[in-house]
């Protein structure tokens, strides 16, 4: 996903405070604690709220999604990564006494559809987020923005104080988080490896 639409460049912190934007979730949560008034708004909103002014800057979700709802009409600006949710995850809930009540080949039935239709979404954006930044930057001249290395690593801190705080005061979220980290660090040594070792690879020898 990306970083979002803004009205202005940032360039540093500092000019995210003040900022109306529209955010929700932790990330609103950690920009908000670097000064930025934090909107909510449905998707039917959000061309109409930054074109008018009522918010300065808004995320949405990436290329194929921002430009079929129009974004670009409303501000110039398209900063990556997105650092606050780097990509879309989809959820079921399910009441837990019903859940039990299925029987076991409703259950692996439900189990493969999801799966299913998790993994199509991926597969899609990764398919069409290309062609749609490419239409974003050439037809409609958007300025694509790399947000600077120094506001990524003071939201860093940012985010890690505002997790700090969350998981003071609830176990459950100290319990997730814990188990969270630890993934993490087993993980990013695997990815740094495979993933990370590839695509830097690649760019290097393919000139891309």
């Amino acid at each position: 996903q990306m970083g979002g639409w803004f009205k202005r460049e940032i360039k540093s912190l500092a000019d995210l405070n003040g900022l109306k934007m529209r955010i929700p979730g932790l990330g609103g949560e950690v920009v908000r604690a670097a000064g930025v008034n934090v909107v909510n708004l449905s998707g039917g909103e959000l061309l109409t709220s930054i074109r008018s002014g009522a918010v300065d800057a808004l995320e949405w979700v990436g290329p194929y999604n921002d430009l079929a709802f129009g974004l670009y009409q409303g501000a110039p600006y398209y900063y990556a990564p997105g650092w606050h949710e780097p990509a879309s995850a989809l959820d079921c809930f399910i009441n837990l006494k019903r859940w039990e009540q299925l029987p076991n080949d409703l259950k692996a039935t439900v189990g493969a559809a999801t799966a299913a239709a998790t993994l199509y979404m991926i597969g899609e954006f990764n398919a069409r987020n290309n062609a749609a930044l490419e239409s974003l930057v050439n037809k409609h001249k958007v300025q694509l923005r790399q947000f600077p290395d120094d506001v990524l690593k003071q939201l860093f801190k940012l985010s890690a104080d505002v997790l700090g705080e969350i998981r003071s005061k609830d176990k459950l979220s100290d319990e997730v988080l814990t188990s969270i980290e630890k993934f993490l660090k087993g993980a990013s040594k695997w990815t740094a490896v495979s993933d990370q070792a590839y695509l830097d690879a690649r760019s290097r020898l393919m000139n891309l």
